[in-house]
């Protein structure tokens, strides 16, 4: 007989088995007997909208799975305006509408099976796959949220105004490194954004004096102030994150960081660090296959942060209603 398992072991153990159990029920394929056409009616409605819809269902997909991970708490509705969406880096978030159009088709085939957060999920890798981009694996079950909190959001939502020290910790609390932070900026390869508050500061009061951000490409940022941010106040107008190749998952955005113009103070910390510079180099000296195979590995990554599988959490029968 061999001994006897220590009452702490007994634990440990236990709870290894229940984590194991629950990414388990995280897999390809979850919803093949449940719901067997679920990934397909996803796909054939973001496939057609892909090039309007691509860049916002990826940020919702990155902002949902920042707070309290992939669990679609960013759907959620508040009578008083406390939840994610209610939050500043949320306000300009889009996609909300075209989200309930595919979970009213999906409701439609297979009644409270298909997660919301599993909806994001698929819609944001089938709109990058429509559009030419890379591709990636997105296991399915998640669970959705049934809490959603606006102060929450605001702490864990990478600031477009940070620097590389605050990026750096913001993206290891989620358990994602230097290398997979600068690969999932990449995302900025698409995609268009407000002056106001996204980079304003960095032309008008960087540090608070009136002044330039000086780490940014003075030609660059002439052109900005003339065409597409004219005020610190301007909140309307908006900016290519990519200029010149905004609609096309390429890697022109790394091209552009080594060139001192990309667009947010963020995008600019990726080249302040030698560790994540040196990341950005690789990727300009690789083809633009391997950015591919990189970035969907980092996708994958962030696709899987704090899922709730099993029985927790709910299948939300409306997205912006908890059940």
């Amino acid at each position: 007989m061999g001994k006897r398992m220590g009452s702490s072991a007994i634990v440990i153990y236990m709870v290894f088995c229940l984590l194991g159990s629950a990414f388990a029920q995280l897999k390809m394929g979850f919803y093949a007997q449940s719901c067997p056409r679920a990934e397909k009616i996803i796909q054939d409605y973001v496939k057609p909208r892909a090039p309007v819809a691509v860049a916002s269902l990826l940020r919702m997909h990155f902002h949902d799975c920042f707070v309290r991970g992939c669990d679609a708490s960013v759907l959620l509705n508040s009578t008083s305006s406390q939840a994610e969406k209610d939050a500043q880096p949320n306000l300009t978030l889009r996609g909300f509408d075209f989200i309930d159009k595919v979970k009213t088709l999906v409701e439609a085939a297979c009644p409270g099976v298909v997660s919301c957060a599993d909806i994001i999920s698929l819609a944001a890798r089938d709109s990058v796959v429509a559009i030419g981009g890379p591709t990636w694996q997105v296991p399915t079950g998640r669970r959705d949220g049934r809490v959603s909190s606006r102060s929450e959001a605001l702490q864990n939502i990478p600031n477009p105004n940070s620097n590389f020290t605050t990026l750096r910790t913001d993206f290891a609390n989620k358990g994602l490194s230097v290398k997979d932070l600068v690969l999932l900026s990449g995302a900025h390869t698409i995609g268009v954004s407000h002056c106001n508050p996204s980079f304003s500061n960095r032309l008008y009061n960087f540090t608070g004096k009136g002044d330039q951000d000086p780490s940014l490409d003075s030609e660059y940022a002439t052109n900005l102030k003339a065409r597409k941010c004219r005020t610190i106040t301007d909140n309307t107008t908006l900016a290519e994150m990519d200029p010149g190749s905004f609609k096309t998952f390429d890697l022109s955005y790394y091209k552009l960081l080594v060139k001192r113009r990309g667009l947010f103070h963020s995008d600019a910390a990726l080249i302040t660090d030698a560790t994540s510079k040196s990341f950005v180099t690789q990727l300009l000296q690789g083809s633009l296959s391997n950015f591919f195979t990189e970035f969907a590995a980092s996708m994958e990554k962030m696709g899987q942060i704090g899922v709730m599988t099993g029985s927790t959490g709910e299948i939300r029968k409306i997205c912006s209603a908890t059940n």
